[in-house]
């Protein structure tokens, strides 16, 4: 699984003219799956998401975990588009909805498990991302 995270003052996602998940200062995540992903990628990408330490702090670096920051997580299977030959991607490496979905929702119910306040996108709709990157400060993460 991959993740793109970025550290944001704000983010939200709209579909059909609705926004459908907001979220103040926190993380906006979006989420890859590749093929043979599962239930402990899932989680291991949602610890590594909470825990990361992007958040200035008086004593160091602080995570969204010791801040109590919501995550906005949207699925985003462009993530594992491959671009090496020509100017077509490829989307070969991307798992199929049918696989991604429930390991995007594994994501989610994760982060809630340890605590952590989250919005969503919605699973395969089309999704206008909005976000103010606030650094920029925007990782990849991979498990």
């Amino acid at each position: 699984m991959r993740a793109v995270v970025s550290r944001v003052g704000r983010a939200s996602v709209v579909v059909d003219g609705a926004v459908v998940g907001a979220v103040g200062r926190g993380l906006l995540a979006l989420v890859g799956v590749t093929h043979g992903d599962g239930p402990p990628e899932a989680r291991d990408l949602a610890r590594k998401i909470h825990e990361l330490r992007v958040f200035p702090g008086e004593d160091g670096e602080r995570s969204a975990a010791d801040l109590g920051l919501p995550v906005l997580v949207v699925s985003q299977f462009t993530l594992y588009g491959d671009t090496r030959k020509g100017r077509r991607p490829s989307w070969g490496s991307a798992a199929p909805g049918p696989a991604a979905e429930p390991l995007v929702e594994e994501v989610v119910a994760a982060l809630r498990a340890r605590g952590a306040t989250v919005a969503t996108g919605v699973f395969g709709a089309s999704m206008q991302v909005e976000s103010v990157n606030d650094g920029p400060f925007t990782l990849l993460l991979e498990v």
